[in-house]
């Protein structure tokens, strides 16, 4: 029989949910149908029809029941009972909520739990078994036979039950609490009762044999099974070895005895024959799932089940997508009923207190779970705010809903002895357990188990615990603290309130408002609101007319924040403010809030009771009759005499009385002192005070300011008060991104946050202050930032402590509150082992984004919660992917409609970035114009013309557009159908992780699937990634903006261009004039790539936002360490490309964490992460990118350094190995270059290790190359012999010229002359050969853009403008903003000594367009500096004012970043010089020239090197003829002669640069006559060099420019 059994199970585990058994919390049990809570394998064939889905929640007792009238039906059969008890589940509950990850162990919790009882369920199923109800940890089957079958089915319920000791009697759990079970059967006469009414229904079993079953579970230890008394005197009692544990009671059962003929087979065969529902195919385990359609069958069964799962199942959802964790109430109603109660009486009393708890429950949003019988009586389980009831004040309404059913209960059912109610609130699982045949609907938490505790240590009571008392936000007089008691298994129950029911408020102590002003953070956009309530105050106090401003916003919003700062101006301006904070309770008090508003006015609200009467009547004294002083006492709680004036009014009469006396009371007050009623949550005021307050506005000038929350129903006086004439209902508004940044760094008390933190906030706060500060708070709370002194800024040696200075080299996102040196000025940082994309959100917030979405269709909650877990944008073709049994319209259809309620919203380029101008080349012509004809022609175009991209059509890509929205909805889903969707998401995403379709597709780190594809396969570690060695891998379109080309497209390599381009290369360029035509005709060809640059354009941007960082977090999610640092790495690559480099540290820092901590001791490093080794060179190559980025160049030159060794080509550090290296690679390197081989994918290895090499030594000749010392241009040199051997070892004409640029800069900058025109002679040779793919295309803009800069520095400007107008065309077409930005400051400098100060002016917008999104402080300190050579001698055009300026260096000259730039900071501190000299602030000037003085010698002959130097010179010349006059009084005096030494060291050392020479011969010129003490004034000597720098000099043209 056993293997028969066992046959059974096996199989239809596999025709039902084919799953791998998975280890569970250190069990080795796994089970196929736990997917009902965990995700794991298939809930149900998709095929299944809505009567299989309806049926496997219900026991065949319902599905093959026939109705037999109305309810409550009552009908016995004879049956055996199993009840099997898992003990120590409680316990367990009880260790994860003492946690306080309740989220995470609930998730924990539901696994353990389906897992375990999944199990047993199909257990019992195999043997016939009809399983009733899983209720908590209790599990109650029934055979159902005929009373002369009872011995048998009791001898196979036995066997069954041994069987199931044997097997899941123990589950060992990895919290180290066992669970065990203790089973008990009964047999005999069982009562079966339908309750309920046309619209819901549940099923009971009562009766001796029920209670029999729930005693011998009791009397049973753990691992025991113990017969009641009836079933032990039924059964075949020979067969069983059993002991008598009390007699007339039960029996424990030890064994059985198989006795010889006995075959158990044969019995089990025979009592198939008693169980007409059995099954025995392999198909499915239950007869119940392959009923026929019937309509009247699926009507019958629809109302046993909760109406949110019924939409669920209507919807076509699948089960495992039906779970959920969230917050829910939990209410459990207990009666107990007198033992003489007949059965029948009994069943109408139970169904006459179900029909009013479910319309009561029903009322305040909850739902009757079920109903379940005890010994004693019946309990009835309540739950509020299951998926798609979620409700705001559920614990309000689920106490009032208690109150009401307790007071039900003991005035109208007679029978009843004990009527106890407990109620509770916390994360529960809310979702389905048990097998995928028989499965039930239920929710699993330790908040469930208390709820149980509380009814047995309460009795009598409506109890509820602590944060039911606190969420419910009653009064507290409502309340009583009750006693603490133990309770079983539960070490921590927390405080216990009785629930007194509604009582009558008071209005005493409400005299402040909830929130108070913070003079330390100003109140943020909210100018038009302050100038609204300026107006009411002067239309009040000058015309005598009441005012009523109404303030209406939503929760968060920051109302209470906007009253608090008008209670501060008011009374400031001598005003008496009257406040009031008004809550949901008070508006069922008539006239509460004038009543209220009245005691705050005479100021009994807070003054003792005995001494309230005399405060009163010292008010109303001269104001108010003395007789009618009595009229005040029930609203004041007094007891002044009753006059008989007032005796012989009616109420009607007292009532107006009271009113007019309030009004004349008024009318008296604001004569003296203006007056202003301030009314939080107005919506809550009563409409008595509504009618009132509409009286008083007509009749008494006074100030009424009110806020109101949208969507609240309004009492018909409210709506008559807004219409008057004098009310304005003005809406708040959502704050602006940069405001809510402020606030975010004013609640961390920093200056700046870094850019993850700034989109975690803005992602979820859509501009809420509330919702900023309380996600502020927890961070703090939670722990997870860490703290910077900003002004503790040095160069770290380890890439571990690299955060704080990658904060710093960003931009304050608050200017500090006080410009004093030593104020300590702090940044944060978020600690690098916390992914913020999975910090789960405060439960305050958590439930409002409940609220929001329990508010949808279910449709549309499963769409949200699918969107969610493909992250805050989404594709609707992936989206459409993870949404079972859709089609696209059905898609579309719920999508238009929830944008329409603004749930998401279409996302287009105009959303993603704001609009920016664009540069357009003009042609020479325009570029020679004259100033004449400019003149004459001021309509003409300018220079430089802009104008703006049109707005793309509507995409397919979708943002969330509520906040909170997202991250509530996916914490909603349980851990491993998290694991399953995120899994699924990176599935679709990964054939879309490349360039873009512009881009000819292709790694963003060069070849690198292909260097690392043999690793991946062979490491069996993934179970999703794979990689093709046909580059791009995509081959259908998801949309335009992610749009790849087909495979064999991707990675071009070709020795030998197409034949339409031989045309070209037959021809080599020899000049610059060739080279510029030869472009220009490339790119205006007729081809089937007809005009390349207005076509698309790059969207490697949009790939980077929508595939590779949702991506990356998807294999965090899921586990796939090795596949997330693949992606990182792409994500670094991609943004280093975008010119992010914080973003790029971002990536390679989650990189790090996943490598985890790095070894003291290289031969102890061990990566938790297996990578190869061009990986980790790649690593350190990118890191050592991001430093070079982040001015730490010691590490830089050292992870450069570390790449080239991983990369097979070590860099020497010795000057021996230096001198040796640098013989080979001039001498020997040819000797060993090898020729590529056959194989293309073992080819595209080797490129992908070439193109990192040529990489790393580029960067390393830049790092050396920044400071000019013997030994660092020895290196700088090697680096660049490396580089161009190897770049010729590439075979690949893009990267030949691109190295043939590099060695001219290097040249350029170390005054070179021979060898700089020689190196960009030969890259104009080696691009006659390109045939102008993507990659070429772009080495050609830096070619075009390095020869801009050659006719600059030899100062043919005319044509340095041309080219670099050209170069920055292809830049901005392939949205390279790093060269772009380069290209921009040539151009600039370029129309600056042409003197085109517009031009400047347009370049500079274009720039500042450029950086400022990027907030690149090296950049910026570009951009800045330029701004400051336009103020000096562009004839006062002004692109950005001095001051900022100024403030821009004085609060990033020490960083890092520009420390390291000694040839950019030697310009800027001269030019401030100058400034302050121009302005005879001499002292300023004594310290910036002393700044540039220290960084002259720091500084090469690159173009920023001269320029600084030239601004230097002059600063000196100035200070020279200046000295005599005694102004200087912190530098020492420098002679003639030392002066000119400067002037040598520029001549010797920029001789590359002679676009400077003549300006510097004439400063020079004036030193020596000066030297020659000559009487000439300084003005006469240089007015006659005519350049655009002499007009400093002049006085006059100084003093005009200043006051321009």
């Amino acid at each position: 029989m056993d293997w028969l059994v066992g046959e059974l199970r096996q199989g239809r585990r596999c025709g039902l949910a084919a799953a791998p058994r998975v280890t569970v919390s250190g069990s080795s049990a796994g089970n196929p149908a736990a997917a009902m809570a965990t995700g794991k394998g298939e809930a149900a064939p998709p095929l299944w029809p809505v009567e299989a889905r309806l049926a496997a929640l219900l026991p065949d007792l319902l599905v093959f029941r026939k109705s037999r009238g109305s309810e409550p039906e009552l009908a016995t059969a004879q049956g055996v009972l199993l009840g099997v008890h898992v003990t120590g589940f409680t316990a367990l509950m009880d260790r994860f909520s003492l946690t306080c990850k309740s989220e995470h162990d609930m998730d924990k919790l539901a696994h353990i739990f389906s897992y375990y009882i999944s199990d047993i369920v199909e257990h019992v199923l195999c043997f016939g078994g009809d399983i009733l109800n899983i209720t908590g940890n209790v599990l109650l089957a029934l055979w159902t036979v005929e009373k002369n079958q009872l011995s048998d089915i009791i001898t196979l319920v036995a066997k069954c039950s041994l069987e199931i000791q044997e097997k899941f009697g123990i589950y060992h759990t990895r919290e180290g609490q066992d669970l065990q079970l203790k089973i008990g059967l009964s047999a005999g006469r069982i009562s079966q009762v339908i309750i309920g009414d046309e619209q819901r229904q549940y099923l009971l079993v009562i009766g001796r044999d029920v209670d029999g079953v729930q005693l011998a579970q009791r009397l049973a230890q753990a691992n025991e099974i113990v017969l009641s008394w009836n079933c032990w005197k039924l059964c075949e009692q020979y067969m069983f070895e059993v002991e008598i544990m009390r007699e007339d009671e039960a029996v424990k059962l030890r064994d059985m005895r198989i006795i010889d003929p006995f075959d158990f087979d044969e019995h089990f065969d025979k009592c198939l024959d008693y169980l007409p529902h059995y099954r025995t195919s392999a198909d499915t385990l239950r007869t119940a799932l392959e009923l026929d359609p019937d309509s009247a069958l699926e009507q019958t069964l629809r109302k046993h089940i909760m109406k949110n799962l019924l939409k669920k199942i209507d919807e076509g959802q699948p089960m495992e997508y039906v779970s959920e964790f969230r917050t829910v109430t939990i209410v459990l109603v207990s009666l107990e009923f007198h033992k003489t109660a007949w059965m029948l009486h009994l069943c109408h009393l139970i169904q006459e207190a179900a029909l009013y708890i479910s319309t009561a429950i029903e009322k305040g949003g909850g739902q009757l779970s079920r109903i379940f019988m005890f010994e004693k009586g019946c309990m009835f389980l309540c739950i509020f705010g299951l998926p798609g009831d979620k409700k705001p004040d559920e614990c309000a309404h689920a106490l009032e809903s208690s109150f009401s059913i307790f007071s039900f209960c003991w005035e109208n059912l007679a029978e009843t002895k004990l009527v106890s109610i407990s109620i509770t609130n916390g994360p529960v699982f809310c979702g389905v357990v048990g097998a995928v045949a028989r499965h039930e609907y239920t929710v699993i938490g330790p908040k469930v188990s208390l709820v149980a505790r509380m009814i047995t240590a309460y009795p009598g009571l409506v109890s509820c615990d602590e944060v039911t008392y606190l969420r419910s936000m009653l009064p507290a007089y409502n309340f009583k603290k009750l006693p603490e008691k133990m309770m079983k298994n539960i070490s921590n129950p927390g405080k216990m309130y009785e629930y007194l029911g509604h009582r009558r408020c008071v209005m005493f102590g409400k005299r402040h408002l909830v929130r108070t002003r913070d003079k330390n953070q100003p109140l943020l956009d909210r100018e038009k609101e302050l100038e609204a309530f300026r107006v009411a105050q002067q239309g009040c106090l000058y015309q005598k007319n009441g005012q009523a401003i109404l303030y209406e916003g939503g929760k968060g919003y920051g109302k209470s924040q906007l009253l608090a700062e008008i209670n501060f101006l008011a009374q400031k301006e001598g005003h008496r403010v009257l406040p009031l904070k008004l809550k949901e309770a008070d508006s069922k008090q008539c006239f509460y809030a004038i009543q209220t508003l009245m005691a705050i006015f005479f100021e009994i609200d807070i003054c003792p009771s005995y001494y309230r009467q005399e405060c009163l009547h010292r008010q109303l004294r001269g104001m108010v009759e003395e007789p009618l002083h009595c009229l005040f006492n029930d609203l004041f709680f007094v007891k002044f005499p009753l006059s008989f004036k007032v005796s012989r009014m009616d109420d009607l009469a007292r009532q107006k009385k009271v009113k007019a006396c309030f009004i004349q009371v008024l009318q008296e007050a604001v004569r003296e002192t203006p007056l202003i009623f301030l009314i939080d949550e107005a919506q809550y005021m009563d409409a008595a005070s509504w009618e009132f307050l509409g009286t008083l506005l007509s009749s008494v000038p006074i100030i009424m300011v009110m806020t109101l929350t949208p969507n609240f129903t309004l009492c018909g006086w409210a709506q008559h008060f807004l219409q008057s004439p004098q009310a304005i209902l003005m809406p708040i508004l959502l704050l602006a991104a940069t405001s809510l940044l402020r606030i975010a760094c004013w609640e961390l008390g920093v200056v700046s946050i870094p850019q993850e933190l700034q989109i975690y906030l803005l992602r979820r706060c859509f501009g809420n202050p509330l919702y900023c500060e309380v996600l502020c708070q927890d961070l703090l709370s939670k722990d997870i930032l860490l703290f910077h002194d900003l002004k503790k800024e040095e160069e770290n040696s380890k890439w571990e402590t690299l955060s704080a200075s990658a904060m710093k080299s960003t931009l304050y996102s608050i200017s500090p509150a006080s410009s004093e040196e030593d104020q300590e000025l702090y940044v944060c940082t978020v600690k690098d082992d916390v992914n913020l994309d999975t910090v789960l959100l405060p439960p305050l917030l958590k439930e409002i984004a409940v609220n929001q979405l329990d508010q949808l269709s279910p449709e549309e909650q499963l769409l949200v919660k699918c969107a969610a877990v493909i992250g805050h944008s989404f594709h609707i073709d992936l989206l459409l992917h993870l949404l079972p049994g859709w089609d696209k319209n059905k898609l579309l259809q719920v999508l238009r409609a929830l944008v329409d309620i603004h749930v998401f919203h279409w996302l287009n380029k105009s959303q993603e970035l704001p609009a920016q101008p664009i540069l357009v080349p003009p042609s020479i012509e325009i570029i020679e114009q004259t100033e004449e004809k400019k003149n004459s022609d001021t309509g003409s175009a300018s220079p430089l013309r802009l104008h703006e991209e049109q707005p793309p059509p509507e995409t397919e890509v979708l943002e969330f557009g509520l906040p909170l929205l997202r991250e509530a909805a996916w914490e909603l889903w349980p851990r491993e159908q998290q694991i399953a969707l995120h899994l699924e998401c990176a599935c679709f995403l990964r054939d879309l992780a490349c360039r873009c379709g512009s881009c000819h597709g292709g790694d963003f780190v060069p070849f690198h699937r292909f260097a690392i594809c043999s690793t991946k396969r062979s490491s069996g570690t993934s179970r999703f990634c794979s990689y093709k060695d046909t580059g791009s891998v995509l081959t259908q379109v998801i949309t335009d903006k992610l749009q790849l080309p087909s495979p064999q497209d991707s990675f071009q390599f070709q020795t030998k261009p197409f034949s339409r381009q031989e045309t070209f290369s037959s021809d080599h360029c020899r000049t610059e004039e060739e080279f510029l035509d030869r472009v220009n005709r490339m790119l205006a060809q007729t081809s089937p790539e007809k005009d390349m640059l207005t076509a698309k354009s790059c969207h490697c941007a949009e790939i980077l936002k929508l595939v590779l960082s949702p991506l990356t977090q998807h294999c965090l999610v899921i586990g796939e360490t090795t596949c997330a640092f693949y992606y990182l790495l792409e994500a670094a690559a991609a943004s280093l490309d975008l010119a992010d480099n914080y973003m790029a540290f971002f990536y390679l820092r989650k990189a790090s964490s996943l490598l985890g901590q790095h070894s003291a001791f290289s031969f102890l490093k061990k990566h938790k992460v297996k990578i190869c080794q061009f990986e980790e060179a790649t690593f350190c190559s990118l890191r050592s990118e991001v430093c070079f980025n982040m001015g730490q160049i010691t590490l830089a030159k050292k992870l450069a350094r570390q790449a080239l060794r991983l990369l097979k080509r070590s860099f020497p550090w010795t000057w021996f190995g230096v001198l040796f290296q640098t013989f080979l690679e001039k001498y020997w390197h040819s000797c060993f270059l090898r020729q590529l081989s056959n194989n293309s994918s073992e080819n595209k290895k080797k490129l992908a290790v070439l193109q990192q090499r040529v990489h790393c030594l580029s960067l390393l000749w830049q790092l050396y190359n920044m400071e000019a010392t013997a030994s660092n241009r020895r290196l700088a040199y090697l680096a660049t012999l490396m580089q161009k051997n190897s770049a010729e070892e590439f075979a690949n004409e893009a990267q030949v010229i691109s190295t043939y640029v590099d060695l001219s800069k290097y040249s350029q900058s170390m005054g070179d002359g021979e060898k700089w025109l020689h190196c960009e002679k030969m890259a104009i040779q080696k691009s006659s050969v390109c045939w102008f793919s993507r990659e070429e295309l772009l080495a050609t803009a830096q070619l075009m853009q390095a020869l801009a800069y050659t006719k600059l520095c030899l100062g043919h400007l005319d044509f340095s403008i041309r080219l670099g107008f050209q170069a920055y065309e292809i830049c901005r077409h392939f949205k390279k903003p790093a060269l772009e930005n380069v290209v921009l400051s040539v151009l600039f400098r370029s129309a600056f000594l042409k003197k085109k100060f517009d031009l400047c002016v347009h370049v500079l917008e274009n720039q500042w367009a450029l950086i400022s999104q990027s907030h690149d402080v090296l950049g910026l300190a570009c951009f800045y500096s330029a701004c400051l050579d336009l103020l000096l001698y562009g004839k006062g055009l002004l692109c950005r004012p001095f001051g900022e300026c100024l403030r821009f260096i004085q609060h990033y000259e020490h960083s890092c970043v520009l420390t390291s730039q000694s040839n950019v900071m030697l310009g800027v501190h001269s030019s401030l010089a100058m400034w302050f000299a121009r302005d005879s602030q001499w002292d300023l000037f004594e310290h910036h020239l002393a700044k540039a003085r220290q960084l002259v010698e720091r500084t090469n002959a690159s173009l920023f090197g001269s320029h600084g130097f030239v601004r230097f010179l002059e600063c000196q010349v100035l200070m020279l003829h200046r000295m005599p006059e005694g102004i200087f009084m912190h530098i020492s005096l420098e002679t003639c002669s030392q002066t000119l030494k400067y002037f040598k060291e520029f001549f010797s050392r920029c001789v590359t640069c002679p676009v400077y020479h003549q300006w510097v011969s004439e400063l020079k010129a004036s030193v020596m006559r000066c030297g020659k003490r000559e009487s000439m004034p300084l003005t006469n000597m240089l007015r006659p060099f005519d350049t655009c720098l002499t007009k400093i000099w002049t006085e006059g043209e100084f003093m005009e420019d200043n006051n321009t």
